[in-house]
């Protein structure tokens, strides 16, 4: 089984540019190491909750053995963005001073795009099931998350997943829940393996293996307005959601299957 990478810890130097339009506006970023990172801000549209799914998305992801870029914590100082322009990203970095996420900037990856790439059945099957795992909604023809570098293919952004913490209360009844929004995979009709799909990537994650990803979160991300319980109180809950979900594979997968049936 593949060992937990454990992120490290990078001051963010310079901003580059917002990557796109939208509520989140991410951006190119350099840090102290040298490297270029796309960031994703604790300030922005659901603040540290989509930095979560993007920690734990991308670290499964890598687990199963999924190329992700390197993910790092990404620190914004006090002064940071003070010389910024544009008002609406400097408030963006004023309230995502602190610990915010990062992924390597692979220079020259393109989207991909499933009328001109190839891929293989597994490899379909293998992402539809994480994604169903995660109940990540946004891996769609409109926006596929997915880029091709150096001829392989390579997930991003999982800041979507685990739209259950953004309603609490209903985590048990999520973890044991189909996932209806699968039928938007922009993968899906590729998915033709998914029974070999579920029996391979059930068999790589254990508990010590939700335990250890879901540690990963900081305590600083786990002070949630409104919420009375502890950063331990919270990370227990998401490890009953993950063992819940893989408990209950078999609900999801059925799902994708009724997906894939209702395509014809």
């Amino acid at each position: 089984m593949k060992t937990i990478d454990v992120p490290r810890t990078v001051q963010v130097i310079r901003y580059i540019a917002p990557l796109r339009e939208g509520g989140s506006l991410p951006a190119l970023a350099e840090a102290d190491d040298g490297f270029k990172y796309v960031l994703k801000f604790r300030g922005a549209g659901h603040g540290v909750k989509a930095l979560i799914a993007e920690l734990i998305g991308c670290a499964f992801a890598k687990t199963l053995g999924f190329k992700v870029p390197e993910t790092v914590f990404a620190v914004l100082d006090e002064a940071f963005g003070r010389t910024e322009g544009d008002e609406e990203i400097q408030d963006l970095l004023r309230a995502s001073r602190g610990l915010n996420f990062g992924l390597h900037y692979l220079s020259g990856a393109v989207t991909f795009d499933p009328t001109v790439n190839d891929i293989d059945a597994d490899t379909a099957s293998e992402i539809v099931w994480l994604d169903s795992f995660l109940t990540n909604v946004d891996r769609t023809f409109r926006n596929t998350n997915l880029l091709v570098w150096n001829r392989e293919i390579w997930l991003i952004d999982h800041g979507a997943s685990l739209f259950f913490h953004h309603a609490w209360d209903g985590w048990e009844k999520h973890s044991k829940s189909a996932f209806p929004l699968i039928k938007d995979h922009v993968l899906l009709p590729y998915a033709t393996a998914i029974d070999k799909a579920d029996e391979t990537l059930r068999a790589r994650i254990g508990d010590s293996t939700i335990e250890e990803i879901v540690w990963l979160i900081p305590d600083d991300w786990l002070d949630w307005p409104g919420e009375d319980l502890s950063p331990d109180d919270i990370r227990d809950t998401y490890i009953r959601f993950f063992r819940n979900r893989l408990a209950n594979a078999a609900t999801f997968v059925t799902g994708i299957k009724d997906a894939r049936q209702a395509l014809v």
